[in-house]
């Protein structure tokens, strides 16, 4: 029942997250869709992501929700298979020009084109290999050229600061995808995850 309830507090808070929001060393994307004016975007690594969302929860911190004061969460670690989950979601916003947890449905959207529907964080968390887990989330954001400006518009809503500081997470992949030519030019997926 605990299970299911805490699935349940994710997917609402997925639901209310508005649209505002190898080596170990490698950057987080693989590349840019006629990306130039957000190069340091792109050029962020993933050390970079983990110590910006890393400090945001190291402190304890009202998310603005009506609950009170979130207490500090521990540390989180890389997953690639959360971060090709994100990578997927994050080009096919910047190359659809979407906002959106859905997928455009078009081919950019990856998981989505395999199945014949638009896909779902579940759905292309689950496709990237991230299986056998006790709870998933995923915040989006658009338009913040730098980790650091993404995690404050995240700590800044209330749904994507309950997903940041969820203790119930321990894993975590972020990617930013560029597009000079789309509304936002910058476009940040963070998947969650911890695994049973």
């Amino acid at each position: 029942m605990e299970l299911i309830k805490t699935f349940l507090l994710i997917i609402a808070s997925i639901l209310f997250i508005g649209c505002g929001g190898a080596s170990s060393s490698a950057p987080t994307t693989k590349n840019t869709i006629n990306g130039t004016a957000h190069d340091k975007a792109t050029q962020t690594t993933k050390e970079e992501i983990l110590r910006a969302i890393n400090k945001a929860r190291s402190v304890a911190r009202d998310c603005h929700d009506g609950l009170g004061i979130v207490p500090a969460a521990p540390e989180l670690t890389w997953n690639n298979e959360l971060y090709d989950a994100a990578y997927e979601h994050s080009y096919d916003l910047a190359t659809s020009n979407t906002f959106s947890h859905y997928g455009s449905g078009t081919d950019s959207d990856i998981t989505g084109s395999n199945n014949g529907e638009k896909s779902y964080f579940i759905d292309r968390i689950e496709a990237n290999g991230y299986v056998n887990y006790k709870v998933i989330g995923e915040n989006i954001a658009g338009g913040q050229p730098t980790i650091k400006s993404a995690v404050e518009a995240w700590i800044s809503s209330p749904a994507h600061c309950n997903n940041l500081m969820n203790s119930q997470f321990t894993e975590v992949g972020v990617a930013v995808a560029v597009d000079e030519n789309s509304d936002y030019k910058v476009y940040w997926t963070q998947n969650f995850g911890s695994k049973k």
